[in-house]
């Protein structure tokens, strides 16, 4: 190694020993002034003290999740802040609630009093929010009627369940805070997970608990029955007569050789009944409109077994003389 290369290497060597010196004698004030800075009073800060919630969990639940703490702003002696401002085995604030439902909110003015006898000798300056909002709810148990959520099915084409389902339990025993239960008015949704139901059905299904109040409701049994009958219904057409109500002489329908047809679901059950009844197309001159001088089809008799009942033409066309 040429001796200009072995001059670098060592003048390279002290320049790194000496700024290891330099380095270690800024920590070692930086340390030192630090800590000495500490020891001294009359700093002031703004910290997020934490806080607790103590009342009678057997009878009340909290709707939402209680704040956990509170922002203050303190003052006092600087390691003092310190672990404060970091939570450094820092008790929290215990706030008892006699009534837990009574109101939706604490006023921090009456806090201050006993927060600062807390904190002492850390003194309080003042609590940032005017209030401490939260929801505590009395529990209650409540029986519900079972309705069946129309989302949760299908029918099978041309079908239709018939009367009332049939539940099993009649009722549905909730328990959890009352202004969630009252949420649910007189019936509990349950739902049945089927697709294209074209038969009598008897299903026994799982009841849940809508995701957001899981934590905070329980059901009193997790399965219901549900059972119910299905009808099905036939496609059907027939030619229609004409009858014409108020009409006065001098009107006319145009055409006049139209012959209406009526197609419509009829419940399989009452197919004989069907077939002796004589349909009508009423036009009734009343009902016409008179911007465009239409009347619509109206089909008699319409008993109650025929579904989905259309007309082609829906309407006709007047004519005066």
């Amino acid at each position: 190694m040429s001796d200009s290369k072995k001059s670098s290497w060592r003048i390279s060597s002290k320049r790194i020993s000496d700024l290891k010196v330099v380095v270690l004698c800024i920590a070692a004030a930086t340390t030192f002034w630090i800590l000495n800075a500490l020891n001294k009073d009359n700093y002031s800060t703004i910290v997020d003290y934490p806080i607790s919630w103590e009342f009678d969990r057997e009878s009340f639940i909290p709707v939402k999740p209680l704040p956990k703490s509170v922002q203050i702003q303190i003052s006092g002696n600087g390691w003092d802040l310190l672990r404060k401002y970091f939570n450094l085995n820092e008790p929290p604030f215990l706030i008892n609630l006699a009534d837990p439902d009574g109101k939706q909110f604490l006023l921090t003015s009456d806090l201050k009093r006993p927060l600062g006898e807390f904190l002492t000798p850390t003194q309080l300056e003042g609590l940032l929010e005017d209030s401490i909002r939260y929801q505590i709810d009395r529990i209650v148990t409540r029986e519900f009627v079972p309705l069946l959520d129309s989302t949760s099915y299908s029918l099978a084409p041309n079908s239709e369940i018939e009367g009332d389902l049939e539940f099993t339990p009649k009722r549905i025993k909730v328990t959890g805070p009352i202004s969630v239960l009252e949420s649910f008015g007189s019936t509990y949704p349950v739902s049945l997970n089927k697709a294209k139901l074209g038969e009598d059905f008897t299903e026994t299904v799982s009841l849940s608990i809508p995701e957001q109040w899981e934590e905070i409701m329980s059901l009193e049994t997790g399965e219901i029955t549900i059972s119910g009958k299905i009808i099905h219904f036939l496609e059907g057409n027939k030619r229609l007569k004409i009858k014409k109500v108020n009409f006065p002489r001098t009107v006319q329908i145009q055409p006049e050789d139209v012959t209406p047809i009526a197609t419509y679901l009829v419940d399989e059950r009452k197919v004989s009944e069907l077939k002796d009844l004589e349909f009508e197309a009423v036009l009734d001159y009343g009902k016409r409109n008179r911007s465009d001088s239409t009347i619509t089809f109206e089909i008699s008799p319409k008993p109650s077994f025929l579904r989905d009942i259309s007309i082609s033409p829906p309407l006709i066309k007047l004519r005066y003389d």
